[in-house]
């Protein structure tokens, strides 16, 4: 058995293929013993990658492109989040996005992640940041719905199945961020590409485990949703709600892989937002390398 480590951000649902991976075994019977590292910060999650304390990452997409940016090198191989499963959720006396002029707005991180989301959707009701409202870091959708709660934010993005939960709970539903953009790359499955290349029997190995997890999830609703269970102690009938939109949507990918369309929406809406035009003049392709999962699929 090889040991390898990936970083990952909290108990959400978005880690359901690697849930599923480790509780079917299906890693395991690729030669791997995967340890699964929870951070609740999604800088710590790239940062682990970086300074080589794990070998994969299920990060944000944009923190790659930011490595990159800064003569690192960190690569794309896989998909997590090919859509955006959030909505944005307001308190409760909170009734449209203008309403937060002046407001308190949580994000992941104000470097990437949510807050280019934010940024691009408030741009468009005529609020600019930093002038209009002030972005909070404060962590994953958990750490989100928790300050939701207390006051201590008045709005946020909520990823399904939490959104399900705050709006039944009387919450403000501000928007859907993926009628907004269709496509548009928030996570994928991430390495150091130098690491990759001198380990890419590891690598290949991993995604096919990546693989079958994405196909065991697609075809096993009443199991997966009890694996989400038990992993983030989210209410069984949320996280049935929640398959049925992360299948019925493709916001997993069924095969595992990452979409160039998604990855080059995310580089367009950060790169005007962030007000960063060399960023907007690399193609999605750079920041991919989908050669580990090509080989992966041969033998799956």
């Amino acid at each position: 058995m090889r040991p390898v480590k990936i970083s990952t951000l909290s108990f959400n649902y978005f880690n359901l293929p690697l849930w599923a991976g480790q509780h079917q075994g299906i890693f395991a019977r690729e030669g791997l013993d995967v340890e699964i590292e929870v951070h609740q910060t999604i800088d710590a999650v790239y940062e682990r990658l970086q300074d080589g304390h794990v070998q994969f990452s299920r990060g944000t997409t944009e923190h790659v492109i930011i490595d990159r940016e800064q003569g690192g090198d960190q690569e794309i191989i896989g998909g997590n989040l090919n859509k955006l499963p959030f909505s944005l959720i307001g308190a409760k006396r909170i009734k449209s996005i203008e309403d937060l002029r002046g407001g308190r707005v949580g994000v992941s991180s104000i470097a990437a992640g949510s807050s280019s989301l934010i940024m691009k959707i408030f741009a468009a009701h005529g609020l600019k940041y930093p002038r209009d409202y002030t972005l909070v870091p404060c962590g994953p959708i958990q750490a989100r719905w928790e300050q939701l709660q207390s006051g201590e934010i008045d709005a946020g993005l909520q990823g399904v199945p939490l959104n399900h939960i705050a709006l039944d709970a009387g919450f403000s539903d501000l928007g859907d961020m993926s009628s907004v953009f269709p496509d548009f790359q928030f996570s994928s499955l991430n390495v150091d590409r130098r690491w990759a290349r001198e380990n890419s029997e590891t690598v290949t190995a991993f995604m096919r485990g990546w693989i079958k997890a994405h196909q065991w999830v697609f075809a096993n609703r009443a199991e997966s949703s009890k694996i989400a269970v038990s992993e983030s102690g989210v209410a069984l009938n949320y996280n049935e709600r929640a398959w049925d939109e992360y299948v019925a949507k493709a916001i997993f990918p069924a095969d595992g892989t990452v979409s160039v369309a998604a990855v080059q929406t995310l580089i367009d809406v950060s790169a005007l937002i962030r007000a960063l035009p060399t960023r907007g003049t690399i193609r999605a392709e750079t920041y991919i390398n989908s050669s580990y999962i090509d080989a992966a699929a041969l033998s799956v």
